[in-house]
């Protein structure tokens, strides 16, 4: 995590903007443009209006609209490069284009990465073996290197060729979720990948959603004989196996996701858990405030980074300055802009906050 606090410390902010595109949340200047290169596409391919539900033109229509995503996300990045220390690009918004919005996803990432920012791929992942290990190669890089090595004077193929800081081909990803719900066997192959790679990864613990207390509150018997809750349960874990991965500044490569909308069990888990970084989800249009999110922080106001997707990537909608009339250009402008007051705002919200608490 030594990277993601030093950026969060040079800009005094502990702010990660979440990359979530929806057609919703885009401009509809942006549509405008997708459904009309998908036009001229298809016009120039041959096809009429009679073939317009084949996969191909479902197809066509998918690039130009993870090409109004990758625009968007472009235009955030703009915004907020120079005030935020990281982004968290959810993959499931993606996914839903299907290789196209892949596509998409990986240069939202690239982008964010050649701007210097920390990059948190949002992907959940979780699985045991070898199939935890090929899901840990948004870490760790491709499985198999293009060059042969030399090895005891033979020469065999080279396998985990790594990245620097996360931020390699294909995925330029410092950190990613996971789920841990398999046991140590679903988080070791992370663990490893991090470690080779100086990556991080962020551990589902107490999350914002409000059912999570179906299964997250439900209590059990510790070792030590008495009832807990599982998601307390579930952190002293992480702390556990994040004990040999602590970085300079004493927190470990595995974070804890820790919602915003339980300040309580936050407080709790903060005294549990520190040498664990947290990733706390929920603010702004989940009901998280600066003051909830308080108690996730360390003495030293640090040991957090907290997410709005949003409350930023969709405060143009907000701006009284926008009319549908307005240039594509103008749209794009506008949407930088919003994302930077909005975030300016968040930055100031929290510090205060953090100040207030001392």
């Amino acid at each position: 995590m030594d990277r993601l606090i030093g950026l969060i410390q040079e800009k005094g902010n502990p702010t990660v903007v979440g990359l979530d595109p929806r057609p919703e949340l885009l401009p509809p200047q942006l549509i405008d443009q997708a459904r009309k290169e998908t036009r001229e596409s298809l016009t120039s391919a041959g096809f009429l209006d009679d073939t317009w539900s084949n996969d191909q033109v479902q197809a066509i229509w998918a690039h130009h609209l993870a090409q109004a995503y990758l625009k968007f996300n472009l235009a955030i990045l703009d915004g907020v490069a120079d005030l935020v220390p990281a982004v968290k690009p959810q993959i499931a918004m993606y996914e839903a284009l299907g290789p196209s919005g892949i596509k998409a996803y990986t240069s939202t990432c690239k982008a964010a990465a050649d701007r210097g920012l920390y990059v948190i791929g949002d992907v959940k992942r979780g699985d045991i073996g070898s199939t935890a290990s090929a899901y840990a190669a948004h870490l760790s890089g491709m499985p198999l290197a293009l060059r042969e090595t030399e090895q005891g004077g033979e020469t065999k193929p080279g396998y985990g060729t790594g990245t620097t800081q996360g931020l390699g081909f294909p995925w330029y990803e410092d950190a990613i979720t996971i789920n841990p719900y398999l046991g140590n066997d679903g988080v070791d192959p992370f663990s490893k990948a991090a470690d080779e790679a100086d990556g991080d990864i962020f551990v589902l613990v107490r999350t914002s959603n409000p059912s999570s207390s179906q299964i997250q509150e439900l209590r059990v018997r510790h070792d030590r004989g008495e009832d807990r809750m599982l998601f307390e349960q579930v952190g002293d874990l992480v702390e556990e196996w994040g004990a040999s991965l602590r970085g300079d500044h004493g927190y470990s490569r595995l974070g804890a996701v820790v919602g915003a909308t339980h300040p309580e069990a936050g407080a709790t888990l903060r005294k549990a858990m520190p040498h664990t970084f947290f990733l706390v989800p929920g603010y702004g249009a989940q009901g998280g405030a600066a003051d909830d999110v308080v108690p996730m922080f360390d003495a030293r106001g640090s040991g957090a980074i907290v997410n709005s997707s949003r409350g930023i990537i969709a405060a143009w909608k907000k701006d009284p300055s926008f009319t549908p009339a307005m240039s594509l250009p103008a749209a794009l402008h506008l949407v930088s802009r919003a994302a930077k007051t909005a975030a300016q705002t968040m930055r100031d919200d929290l510090n205060r906050a953090l100040k207030e608490s001392r």
